[in-house]
């Protein structure tokens, strides 16, 4: 039997069991060596800390786009126009959220698993 798939402590996505880590399954914590790097900062916390904000300002149905997060986020730490680079970062936090049960990310209106998402998502409250 394999064990449960785990996330991804950096991007959020889902990480499959495989063989050559059937002796240390326990200590994956990383998808890849570029989550292990990466790692969670100051900035990814402000994402999910700016996602969950602009959710609880709106309706409970309401949905959000993770660059009003970028925008968000870019602003408080002054770089202004250059949110786009927040880009994937805010989707990666949006992720670590869904993996953690509080928001659920949408493709035209339906929920989708964020690991295998293509396009543009929009992100709520998990319901």
């Amino acid at each position: 039997m394999t064990p449960e798939p785990k996330t991804c402590q950096s991007c959020g996505r889902r990480i499959e069991w495989r063989k050559k880590w059937e002796r240390d399954w326990d200590q994956v914590r990383y998808c890849s060596d570029a989550c292990r790097r990466r790692k969670v900062g100051p900035t990814d916390r402000a994402l999910e800390a700016s996602i969950l904000d602009l959710l609880s300002q709106r309706a409970a149905t309401a949905t959000i786009c993770p660059s009003e997060a970028a925008r968000a986020v870019a602003a408080a730490e002054g770089r202004g126009e250059e949110w786009r680079e927040l880009m994937e970062p805010a989707r990666r936090a949006a992720r670590r959220l869904v993996a953690a049960g509080d928001v659920e990310v949408t493709q035209q209106g339906r929920v989708v698993d964020p690991s295998t998402a293509k396009g543009p998502v929009r992100v709520r409250r998990a319901r």
